[in-house]
C-alpha cells in the first residue's frame, strides 16, 4: 500500500468537503470535447481558485506601480502587498527571516541561481556534486554546465526498482572531493518522497549544503526549513495554486550574503558610479528588475488560501486518491506502475505494454480527462526503467473518486481499441 505522511494519515478522520473546494475554481467547471473537464495533471500545474485570481487582477486594478522605488500612493501599497506576500511565505516554510526569501522566476531559475552564484564561487576542479537519478532536467542541467564549466564531476545516486533512491549508495558516494547535494524531495514523475531530512544530516556531516528541488512537494508536504535544516529550497507558484512565472528560493542567510549577484540590473544595487557598483541587502541583492509583483501577491494569496483549507488535509485527501486509483488499474491488462515507492504523493505513473503514452493521452482527451504524457523532463529516470514515457495522472485537492472512476473507464476504453 502506498502511504504519504503516514503519521498523519492514521490518526486523522476523513472531513474534507471536496465539493465545496471546487466550487472556488471555476476553471473546472468547463467542458472539453463535450465533456465535463476531469483535470489530472496537477503536477505540471494546478488550477487557480478564484480567491487568488481576485487578489491578482486586484493590483492591476487598483494598485498598479512599480515597487521599492515610488513615493506615490500607489507605488507604496503595491510595496506593502508584495512585502506582505514575501513574509506570508517566510512564515510558511518557517524561515528565520524574510531576507531568506528570494522571489524568482520558478524552481528552475532558483537552481539555476545557486548554481551560478555559490557554485561559480566554491566549486572548483575535481570537485563533485551529487544528484539523484530521479532528477528533473532543472535540477540536472544547471550542475551539468557548472561541472563542464569548472571541470568538476557529476555523480547520481541510483535508485531502486520502487523508485526509491538506495542510502546505501549515497552513503558510498559521499567523500572528501563532495562539495554540494541538490536533491528533489518528491518526484514529479514517480511521485517518490525522498528521506530528505536524513540525506541532509549525512551530507552536513561531512559539512556538505544541501539544495532541496520542492516543486512537487511544496503542495503536500509541510515543509519547514529550520526542522529540514536545508540550506537551499526552490519551489515554484503555479504548482502551490498560484500564478505562473513566480517562484522562490529560500536560503540560510550567511550563504547568501557571502554569494555574488546573479544578475546586474535595478534594485539590487545601493550604489551605482561608472567605476564600480555596490549592491543592496538581502533579499533585494538577487531580484535585479522588477519582479512579477501581481505573481508575487497572488502566490502570497495561494498559500493563505492553502493554509486556510490545510495541508494536512489535502496530503490526507490526495492520499485517499492515489489509493483507490492505484488499486483500480492496477489488474488492466498489461499496465505497468511506474513509481511503487512507500513514500508517496497523489502521483501515478503508469506505461502500457501496447499503447504509447501520446495515444493514451489523446484518448483521453476526447473523454474530458487531462492527463500527461511524455518523459516529464526526466529523461534519464524513463531510461532507468526502459520506458519511452509514462502517462501521469496527478491529483490535487480539487479531484474526487468520481473523476478517477472516469480515467479508469476511459483507460477501459483504450483496451477495447488498442488491446
Amino acid at each position: 500500500m502506498h502511504t504519504k505522511n503516514a503519521a498523519i494519515i492514521e490518526n486523522k478522520s476523513y472531513l474534507y468537503d471536496v465539493q465545496k473546494i471546487r466550487n472556488d475554481f471555476p476553471i473546472l467547471k468547463l467542458k472539453v470535447h463535450g465533456k465535463q473537464l476531469v483535470y489530472l495533471d496537477n503536477a505540471a500545474t494546478t488550477q487557480k481558485p478564484q480567491y487568488v485570481i481576485d487578489k491578482t487582477n486586484n493590483y492591476y486594478e487598483k494598485m498598479n506601480a512599480n515597487i521599492h522605488r515610488g513615493v506615490h500612493a500607489l507605488s507604496q501599497e503595491a510595496t506593502e502587498a508584495f512585502e506582505s506576500s514575501r513574509i506570508i511565505i517566510k512564515n510558511f516554510i518557517n524561515a528565520l527571516g524574510k531576507n531568506e526569501i528570494i522571489f524568482t522566476r520558478g524552481t528552475t531559475e532558483s537552481v539555476n541561481l545557486v548554481a551560478s552564484s555559490y557554485g561559480r564561487t566554491n566549486i572548483k576542479e575535481g570537485d563533485e556534486i551529487i544528484i539523484s537519478t530521479m532528477e528533473h532536467h532543472s535540477n540536472i542541467v544547471p550542475w551539468q554546465m557548472l561541472c563542464t564549466e569548472k571541470n568538476a564531476k557529476l555523480r547520481v545516486i541510483p535508485i531502486n526498482d520502487e523508485g526509491e533512491i538506495i542510502f546505501e549508495e549515497f552513503e558510498k558516494m559521499i567523500n572528501e572531493k563532495t562539495k554540494f547535494v541538490s536533491i528533489v524531495y518528491a518526484s514529479n514523475s514517480l511521485g517518490t518522497v525522498n528521506p530528505v531530512k536524513k540525506i541532509i544530516d549525512l551530507a552536513h556531516s561531512y559539512n556538505i549544503p544541501v539544495m532541496l528541488d520542492a516543486a512537487q512537494a511544496v503542495n503536500h508536504l509541510k515543509i519547514d526549513v529550520q526542522q529540514l535544516d536545508c540550506d537551499f529550497l526552490a519551489f515554484s507558484g503555479h504548482k502551490l495554486y498560484g500564478p505562473t512565472g513566480i517562484g522562490i528560493l529560500y536560503g540560510k542567510v550567511n550563504y547568501l550574503e557571502a554569494m555574488p549577484p546573479y544578475q546586474g540590473g535595478g534594485d539590487m544595487i545601493s550604489k551605482v558610479t561608472f567605476e564600480e557598483t555596490t549592491y543592496n541587502e538581502l533579499p533585494h541583492k538577487f531580484e535585479a528588475g522588477t519582479p512579477d509583483i501581481a505573481g508575487a501577491i497572488g502566490l502570497g494569496a495561494a498559500i493563505e488560501y492553502v493554509e486556510k483549507i490545510g495541508l494536512e488535509n489535502i496530503a490526507y485527501h490526495e492520499n485517499v486518491l492515489l489509493e483507490y486509483a492505484t488499486k483500480a488499474v492496477s489488474d488492466l491488462q498489461g499496465l505497468r506502475i511506474i513509481g511503487t515507492a512507500k513514500n508517496k504523493i497523489g502521483v501515478l505513473s503508469f506505461h502500457f505494454e501496447n499503447v504509447h503514452p501520446h495515444d493514451v493521452g489523446t484518448f483521453l482527451d476526447f473523454e474530458g480527462v487531462a492527463i500527461r504524457t511524455g518523459h516529464h523532463c526526466t529523461q534519464p529516470l524513463m531510461r532507468r526503467f526502459n520506458v519511452p514515457a509514462t502517462s501521469r495522472a496527478s491529483f490535487g485537492m480539487y479531484n474526487t473518486i468520481e473523476e478517477v472512476d472516469i480515467l479508469v473507464n476511459g483507460l477501459k476504453k483504450i483496451l477495447e481499441v488498442f488491446g
